[in-house]
């Protein structure tokens, strides 16, 4: 069983920047974001697998977005720049232990999520 806890989430405007981080209770072989807008379904967004390889993004955040993890901290990032209206969203953190994939059903553990509020 790992857990897993969100943070960094807030308010920013657009153009702005805000570093999300997901601490993990153990070393999942694979971590992920997601996001869900309001009224929208859950939405992959980046992962990476255990050696900080694997590294995938939905189109809408390359080049904008990076993720990566600290293995010694358990801990997962996902640094966003240039952020738009259109980023607003919960950001959740998922895991799992061996598969790798960007469809929900791919990750066994998740977080509760953390609000993340583009606007001006």
């Amino acid at each position: 069983q790992v857990q897993l806890v969100e943070s960094g989430g807030g308010l920013v405007q657009p153009g702005g920047s805000l570093r999300l981080s997901c601490a993990a209770s153990g070393r999942p072989f694979v971590m992920g974001w997601f996001r869900q807008a309001p009224g929208k379904e859950r939405e992959f967004v980046a992962r990476v697998t255990w050696g900080g390889g694997g590294i995938d993004y939905v189109d809408s955040v390359k080049g904008r977005f990076t993720i990566s993890r600290d293995n010694s901290k358990y801990t997962m990032y996902l640094q966003m720049n240039s952020l738009k209206p259109e980023d607003t969203a919960v950001y959740y953190c998922a895991a799992d232990p061996q598969r790798i994939g960007i469809r929900e059903r791919d990750y066994d553990y998740w977080g509760q999520g953390t609000q993340v509020t583009v606007s001006s």
